[in-house]
């Protein structure tokens, strides 16, 4: 009977080391689900913290015209509405990635090199978005492809803010930053559109505001 009660004890401890493994908190508090996806564990939640993770506040930007001309860290809410914050996360420019103080310590934003590794695990580029995207249509606009989000991203459409400071149309767009430079004024970028089943990849200026999913540190 002793036996029996240590190991579902043992199995319960096991239970919530591995829940702990597969989650995590940045400096505000913010609690997200995490997923192991080959060799990379990956946030399945879109980053929210209004902190660095030395608890520095990031500035937040709301203004169209100090968006286009900040050449300094910022972000902001989708449609500068807080509301978006829980479901969409926040939406920050390049210059904020570029502290590599954004994620929560032990995890990093990550590199060009490591959206490939992701990108060669999915396998045919022109089918890897549906692999990456939440399941059903709760959130992506007329979602018309067959989604699958096998690997549990759980990408959703979180929109993304132009070098301008203009918001482009909800529902329809996921772009996330990687912490590689293109050239002094545009850095690689990642993205998902809600008709097309592809994974995009190209770079952007870095006043632009795209969201941003960490990865555990190796």
């Amino acid at each position: 009977m002793k036996k029996t009660v240590l190991f579902i004890i043992v199995l319960i401890f096991f239970d919530l080391i591995v829940i702990n493994a597969q989650s995590l908190k940045d400096v505000d508090g913010n609690v997200y689900a995490a997923t192991t996806i080959g060799k990379q564990v990956w946030m399945a939640e879109n980053l929210k913290t209004t902190k660095y993770n030395d608890g520095t506040s990031i500035p937040l930007v709301t203004k169209n015209s100090v968006w286009t001309t900040i050449r300094t860290p910022g972000y902001c809410w989708f449609e500068n509405k807080s509301e978006n914050k829980e479901i969409y996360g926040a939406l920050y420019n390049w210059y904020a990635v570029d502290t590599k103080k954004l994620c929560p310590t032990g995890w990093h934003v990550p590199a060009a090199s490591e959206w490939k590794i992701l990108m060669a695990l999915l396998g045919d580029v022109t089918k890897a978005g549906d692999r990456l995207k939440e399941a059903g249509s709760d959130h992506w606009k007329n979602a018309i492809t067959i989604v699958t989000n096998e690997y549990d991203f759980t990408a959703l459409p979180g929109g993304f803010r132009h070098y301008t400071g203009a918001f482009p149309d909800p529902d329809s767009y996921a772009v996330f930053w990687s912490a590689t430079s293109f050239d002094e004024t545009q850095a690689w970028n990642w993205g998902l559109f809600f008709s097309s089943s592809k994974l995009y990849n190209g770079f952007d200026q870095k006043q632009a505001g795209f969201s941003v999913r960490c990865v555990k540190d190796n």
